[in-house]
């Protein structure tokens, strides 16, 4: 069964993919988020053409050609783009099967615990526990994570004082019996990450993410050893060899790729066996309510290393306004602090038709 087109519909913020065999079986996937308009032209320029008159149910090989193909422009955006046509062929073959993508990957629908994930920095230390401890009444979530410093901040915070008072103000706030994760976002130097670390762990928070410059692999390596708490990282890391300079450095404690950064579900199952080998967990980066967070649930209960839980983020209109409208239904439903992988097939979700009708739309076709 052959690619015969592929179609984007999108805005600066988002672009669904749909892909449509021969056949005229259909999927729908996603590039990624942000500047997702510029995704798009590397999509129909340096993807499509590659893919069109491919298998299209066996194509890991396919997203290993356009790597070759297109060897002169590794990084984001060619993964980004790649990550369009992976989810759209995903689905394709869960909606041609009959099946959810969680059992093509050969795990099974239902309840997945979820971590509430503040995206926000401008707020206080005393808002933000206010609307952690609603989440924790409404929904059931018991575990939450917040940011501290400034990103990619070298060594500043937010407002002066910030971290030293949001870190004791939410912790106290959720009390015990709650996981606690905190963000750095790439602020600091290892002095300072270990400084703060410490802090963290007087607080009983047991996950400090990204601390260092991403890019600095051996910084993280050193705020690592010098904590006893989990060190998590890699969000922004989209080539193998990053992962592998990663894990070979014990940089971390935790994995964290996004679907979405990485070039889709086959690239990232590749970081998640590189993972599986070296004994580290894989808790994933989904920082908004696209079908980034769906093809994590998706891709989370399949996984023999999945991490505790899925990072959902808990930001609305007002910090996400492009969200609005995205599907049909309720896809991220949360209940008990869990939200369910759906059993339909594919990804389970439908994107909204008058959400479609308002992208810029665009049409790669075979000959």
């Amino acid at each position: 069964m052959k690619i015969a087109k592929l179609e984007t519909f999108g805005n600066e913020f988002v672009c669904f993919v749909k892909a449509t065999a021969e056949t005229g079986d259909i999927g729908w996937g996603q590039t990624s988020t942000y500047m997702a308009d510029i995704t798009a032209q590397v999509f129909h320029r340096q993807v499509a053409p590659h893919a069109l008159g491919t298998d299209a149910l066996d194509f890991e090989d396919t997203l290993r050609l356009i790597q070759e193909r297109e060897h002169k422009f590794p990084g984001s955006y060619l993964r980004r783009a790649m990550t369009g046509l992976d989810t759209a062929l995903w689905d394709l073959r869960g909606r041609l099967e009959g099946k959810p993508v969680v059992e093509l990957l050969g795990g099974t629908p239902g309840p997945l615990r979820a971590y509430a994930s503040s995206m926000k920095r401008d707020i206080t230390p005393e808002d933000e526990a206010a609307r952690f401890l609603r989440l924790r009444d409404d929904h059931g979530f018991t575990a939450f994570k917040w940011r501290v410093g400034a990103e990619c901040g070298r060594d500043r915070d937010e407002w002066p004082g910030r971290t030293e008072a949001v870190i004791p103000v939410v912790s106290k706030a959720l009390g015990d019996g709650i996981d606690k994760l905190v963000d750095g976002n790439s602020c600091y130097s290892p002095a300072r990450a270990i400084e703060v670390g410490r802090m963290l762990e007087d607080h009983g928070i047991g996950h400090f993410e990204e601390p260092c410059p991403y890019w600095e692999v051996d910084q993280t390596a050193e705020v690592r050893r010098a904590l006893r708490i989990d060190v998590a990282g890699g969000e922004q890391d989209c080539e193998f060899t990053a992962w592998q300079l990663m894990i070979e450095h014990k940089a971390v404690d935790i994995l964290q790729p996004d679907v979405m950064y990485m070039g889709g579900i086959h690239r990232t199952l590749q970081v998640a066996r590189m993972g599986h080998a070296a004994g580290l967990p894989v808790t994933p980066h989904a920082a908004n309510l696209s079908l980034v967070t769906m093809c994590t649930m998706h891709l989370l209960k399949a996984l023999p290393n999945a991490g505790k839980y899925l990072e959902l983020s808990i930001e609305g209109l007002d910090y996400y306004p492009w969200q609005d409208g995205l599907f049909l239904g309720t896809p991220y439903r949360v209940d008990g602090g869990h939200v369910t992988v759906p059993d339909a097939p594919g990804w389970g979700v439908e994107i909204n038709p008058a959400w479609l009708d308002r992208s810029t739309h665009r049409v790669s076709e075979r000959g």
